[in-house]
């Protein structure tokens, strides 16, 4: 299905691009996305390239990138600052991993901590809970 040009209401492009219309307002204020030109007597209409930029957004918002980043990618979008995008992208990879890293060790504790309550499950209180109010560091692992 195609959208022909500027043919889309504010709620049209929310529609179609799954979020909502408050978001689009958004990110305008953020200068992410255009504001079209009100026509006197008339209704603001978005375009193909509105909805392409939109779903850009939220693409690069589910990869990780903050709307800051976002909007330094979008103004690097002229085909010529593929390394400075590049540079961005491998920082984000660099955070992904230390939070790989952070899951896993926060993985362990608790596989410890559920191991602990299968094995003394006698006990009056619970080894987890007790853990928890021991505040437990997860840096120790």
């Amino acid at each position: 299905m195609s959208i022909s040009v500027n043919s889309m209401t504010i709620s049209g492009l929310a529609k179609a691009g799954s979020v909502n219309v408050e978001t689009i307002r958004y990110y305008q204020r953020r200068n992410l996305l255009n504001t079209p030109v009100k026509p006197v007597g008339s209704i603001r209409r978005y375009s193909e390239i509105d909805l392409a930029r939109l779903k850009f957004i939220k693409s690069a918002q589910q990869l990780g990138f903050t709307l800051d980043e976002v909007g330094e990618l979008l103004a690097l979008d002229d085909g010529r600052h593929c390394s400075e995008a590049s540079g961005l992208a491998e920082g984000k990879i660099a955070l992904v991993r230390e939070k790989i890293l952070r899951l896993q060790s926060i993985e362990q504790v608790l596989s410890d901590m559920v191991k602990c309550c299968h094995q003394e499950s006698t006990k009056a209180k619970c080894p987890l809970i007790q853990s928890l109010y021991d505040h437990h560091d997860l840096k120790a692992k």
